[in-house]
């Protein structure tokens, strides 16, 4: 299971000016959200995360971040998911995922070619509404991901 350690990943300290009391509450929320999808999803095991809060710097730098991106704010984490297992348990439980209060980012774009597959959940929303929802229009990195949801 995660931990605000692993959700901060040190930026606490080093972007201390920018960690509002409204974030940090955010950041408890969203944790304790994710571990709630963890243990029923049988990723007890999942003790890192590959982003969790990034202060405005850290968001630009970051390649394909929205400027409004939930990770501002505390209420987004990106877990690891290296063979894409936990995103198809997502998928294929959204029910589970509304019972939680989250929003997960399509599959379909949470695909790195070097292996660094992740699943984006959040806390708030999307423009949409879709529990599923594609972040941009970009292309899709991993257009054969099974779409099971539409």
């Amino acid at each position: 299971m995660i931990d605000l350690k692993a959700f901060y990943n040190g930026r606490e300290e080093a972007y201390r000016n920018e960690l509002t009391d409204e974030i940090r509450r955010n950041a408890e929320d969203i944790v304790a959200k994710a571990n709630e999808l963890l243990k029923r999803a049988g990723f007890e095991d999942v003790c890192s995360v590959n982003s969790g809060w990034r202060p405005r710097q850290v968001n630009a730098a970051t390649p394909n971040a929205s400027a409004t991106s939930h990770h501002l704010t505390g209420r987004a984490v990106d877990l690891p998911d290296p063979d894409r297992t936990l995103a198809a348990w997502c998928v294929g439980n959204l029910d589970a995922l509304a019972e939680i209060g989250l929003w997960i980012e399509d599959p379909r774009w949470t695909y790195d070619e070097e292996g660094e597959h992740w699943v984006h959940v959040q806390t708030v929303p999307p423009g949409s509404g879709r529990r599923v929802f594609v972040p941009s229009a970009a292309p899709a990195t991993d257009p054969d991901f099974p779409v099971t949801w539409a």
